[in-house]
């Protein structure tokens, strides 16, 4: 059964991984994606456009960037994203697993930065066209393990996950998230190790839509 998206039938499904900076999500998207045989994508940066805003985003030179300027340049990426990559692909059949998407925005900069988390979905909808992962897994994982994990060296965020509140309040605003929406969010245990975590991630997606197809 497909989807109406921007007057034309999408029949791809789309599969976002969520969780905080140290999770293992970047590399368990990329085992998914292989599975799955899905076209493998993230956020942000994934454009040209999108790494110029990455750079501006990540790089420790701009300590001063406001959390509503930051806010702003992460819904930009998202849009561009799915102008050329997401949507796209999913109008021509294709699945995406992508390495993040609206999720992130609404914790990291509504449950984190403190931005009104109204404003923030009203933006996400202009942003993606009204477009929702089809299924979220989370990978939940101790803000203390998922530290351990980081590389010594971080980015302007990353750097600012170090910061007890700030995860945790990212870590309980994905949960948050996952509670509102039992249907489409699974919750996964990130604490095994990478085979442990893909064994699980790849159970939830084919139980997922094999149920689904019933």
């Amino acid at each position: 059964m497909g989807r109406a998206l921007g007057g034309v039938d999408v029949t791809g499904k789309l599969i976002a991984l969520e969780g905080i900076d140290g999770s293992g999500k970047s590399t368990q998207a990329c085992r998914l994606a292989g599975s799955l045989g899905a076209e493998l994508t993230f956020q942000f940066g994934a454009t040209e456009i999108g790494s110029v805003i990455r750079d501006l985003l990540l790089s420790p030179t701009y300590s001063e960037l406001d959390d509503k300027t930051e806010a702003l340049l992460v819904v930009a990426d998202k849009a561009q994203h799915l102008t050329e990559i997401v949507h796209p692909a999913l109008q021509a059949g294709r699945d995406v697993v992508t390495d993040r998407y609206t999720a992130s925005t609404l914790v990291y900069q509504g449950y984190g930065r403190g931005i009104d988390l109204v404003f923030l979905k009203s933006i996400l909808q202009f942003a993606t066209s009204g477009l929702e992962p089809d299924l979220t897994i989370l990978l939940d994982l101790d803000p203390a393990q998922a530290s351990n994990r980081l590389q010594q060296k971080l980015d302007r965020i990353e750097d600012a996950t170090t910061k007890t509140s700030f995860v945790s309040r990212i870590r309980n605003g994905y949960i948050q998230l996952a509670a509102e929406s039992p249907d489409s969010w699974v919750v996964v245990d990130a604490s095994g190790n990478i085979d442990e975590v893909a064994i699980q991630i790849e159970a939830v997606a084919r139980k997922f839509f094999c149920e689904r197809t019933l």
